[in-house]
């Protein structure tokens, strides 16, 4: 693992439909948490995934959210 923290955030919740990455409400997005490392965000990921698995239309997402907080990122890596 680099000495670099690289901050990623799993959310998830119901979508409004299969074809969209729509929340049917997003006042109701779980917010699962914030990971220093692409690793420990997959791990939360797949949890969250494999718990609500029966739910066609819940979905989890992973957030590069290093690459919101600094732009001039440049893609190496996850």
């Amino acid at each position: 693992m680099s000495d670099r923290q690289l901050l990623h955030l799993v959310i998830g919740g119901e979508l409004a439909d299969l074809q969209h990455n729509q929340f049917r409400d997003p006042s109701k997005v779980e917010f699962v948490g914030a990971y220093p490392d692409y690793d420990s965000a997959l791990k939360a990921w797949r949890a969250k995934a494999q718990a609500t698995v029966d739910n066609a239309l819940m979905r989890y997402f992973i957030i590069h959210a290093h690459k919101l907080l600094d732009p001039s990122e440049d893609g190496r890596g996850h």
